[in-house]
Formats: C-alpha cells, structure tokens, sequence
C-alpha cells in the first residue's frame, strides 16, 4: 500500500473516530456528517477510484456550502470554547468545502491517473 492512500486512510479513521467519540460523549448530533465523511475517506483510500473522488469531492462541496449556512445561522448561540467550535457546523463547513476541493484536484493527480 503506498503512503499517499495510509494517509487517507488514516485522516478519514481519525475522523471517523473523532466524530464518534462526540457524539456519544457529548451528543454532539452535527458531528455525524463528519463521521460519515470520514468513513467515505477511509473507503477512498482503500479504494482508489478517479470517478468516486470526483463524486465525493462535489457532494463534500455541496453539504459544506448546506453547514456554513446553518452555521451563520448559529452564530448567535455558538460558544468560544473549543468544543464550542468544533462541533458547530460552520466549522465543518468549512473543512468541508476545502476538502471537496482538494478531493477534486485529487481526482486528477498523477498517482490515479496512473492507475486508471
């Protein structure tokens, strides 16, 4: 297994079990979206298909853009702790339209285009 797909897999788990770990200790139900991205990461990285990062990268885009929405919303109720922030959803949002993005440019790298 090469070391760029380890990372993947590795990034999507530490999210993946992140995001658990909030959600049963402290009920953080907006954490769940991040967990299942998480999960379709640690799929990526097994994987390795061009055309499912292509899929995961505009539908991670599309949710974020839903998450700053509703966390613009929130703002007025949001703590400055870093619980606070990391479990609103503009926050993941965020971290999920650059993700998105970069899930994109990935899917034209050069490690899959040699593959496929």
């Amino acid at each position: 297994m090469k070391t760029k797909h380890l990372i993947t897999i590795v990034l999507g788990g530490f999210l993946l079990l992140g995001s658990s770990f909030l959600i049963i200790n402290q009920g953080a139900w907006s954490m769940l979206p991040p967990g299942l991205i998480g999960a379709s990461l640690v799929y990526l990285g097994i994987k390795r298909n061009r055309t499912a990062s292509l899929i995961f990268g505009h539908f991670t885009i599309a949710a974020g853009c839903f998450y700053v929405t509703w966390g613009v919303y929130l703002l007025p109720v949001s703590q400055p702790t870093f619980t606070g922030i990391v479990t609103r959803p503009l926050f993941w949002g965020l971290f999920s339209i650059f993700g998105g993005i970069c899930a994109n440019y990935h899917a034209f790298c050069k490690c899959l285009k040699e593959k496929t």
